[in-house]
């Protein structure tokens, strides 16, 4: 049997289908392992280019492999599925990654770190928990408006909202639930505290992150979060394609010569364009307060709605981070301007 060269992995929770293939392109490896078994095979197998899609685990697989002398490429599972021959098994997605590994304008996903995964693990448990806070503080003004007592909405009217729970005139059993909502909230806030000051350290002691902080919009969780999530900045042709990676560009429907472009196409990594929009809103709303101009964003406030405004803006700092990042200066608004 001639020796097998590439080698695509489906990946799961216990068996993982593999599927090999010699210089030829001809089917050599058609087996499955158990999760206690795949590190032993790959000892034994000889250096070879192994395709992997980029899901759970996949990053803590592809570091376990690069070390055993393996060239590892992760893919977005997305761009696969067109190799995908006929029906849903483990074994024609494991030969699907295979073909897809092998060809040349396929697009992969750098692997990252253990360190660049504990920082955006960081990142994610913080939004878990801000979403938990979110749940608790709806619940709380809930169950209190039940009783007939309204309070505003916003975070800023949280301590409102645990005062209203002690001091209504409720019966014992509701009090004592909404107590326990409010203790939980508390806690809740805390610990999203704890976490943002982790978050703030980083971008302290991060060059990079420390010039994405001079955009206006940007703070040390959005740079923190655009340097750890990111890959190599270089391999962005241009501000545009970075700003196409995040989901920002308008989504090209295009035929028989005629070129349309829709809505955002959101595609990319939710998190970075959620908090690049937020502060994208933020300068919009700064700006539609303050005086009129004849600056770029003032321009897009008088013709765009205020959300599609951020959209704009936040498209642009897309664009200046990658100009930041790439040529690793700060942001200067007299040349921007």
């Amino acid at each position: 049997m001639d020796e097998i060269i590439t080698i695509g992995i489906d990946l799961a929770k216990s068996v993982f289908q593999l599927h090999g293939v010699d210089a030829k392109g001809r089917p050599s490896l058609r087996r499955q392992l158990r999760r206690s078994q795949v590190l032993e095979f790959f000892q034994r197998q000889p250096a070879c280019l192994i395709g992997m899609e980029a899901c759970a685990s996949a990053h803590y697989w592809a570091r376990e492999l690069i070390k055993l002398g393996h060239e590892v490429r992760l893919m977005q599972p997305s761009y696969v599925k067109g190799y995908v021959k006929r029906g849903k098994t483990d074994a024609a997605d494991a030969e699907a990654i295979c073909e897809a590994v092998s060809r040349p304008s396929m697009r992969f996903v750098p692997v990252k770190s253990e360190d660049t995964q504990a920082l955006l693990m960081t990142h994610k448990a913080r939004e878990f928990l801000v979403r938990q806070q979110t749940q608790i503080v709806n619940a709380i003004r809930a169950h209190l408006g039940e009783f007939g007592i309204v309070v505003p909405k916003g975070v800023h009217n949280v301590e409102r909202l645990i005062t209203a729970c002690d001091g209504a005139g409720l019966p014992a059993p509701a009090r004592k639930a909404l107590n326990l909502l409010a203790d939980q909230l508390v806690d809740t806030q805390k610990k999203i505290e704890a976490l943002t000051a982790d978050i703030r350290a980083d971008a302290r002691a991060n060059d990079a992150a420390q010039r994405l902080q001079t955009i206006p919009g940007v703070g040390p969780i959005t740079a923190s979060a655009l340097v750890s999530a990111l890959p190599d900045i270089a391999e962005f042709k241009s501000g545009r394609d970075l700003s196409a990676w995040l989901g920002l560009t308008p989504r090209p429907h295009s035929t028989g010569g005629r070129e349309r472009l829709g809505r955002i196409s959101k595609m990319g990594n939710r998190y970075l364009r959620r908090l690049l929009y937020l502060g994208a809103i933020a300068q919009v709303s700064a700006r539609r307060r303050g005086e009129p101009g004849e600056d770029w964003l003032w321009k897009i406030i008088q013709r765009k709605k205020p959300k599609q405004a951020a959209i704009a803006l936040a498209n642009r700092m897309a664009r200046t981070a990658y100009a930041v990042m790439k040529n690793q200066t700060e942001f200067r608004a007299a040349t921007a301007a």
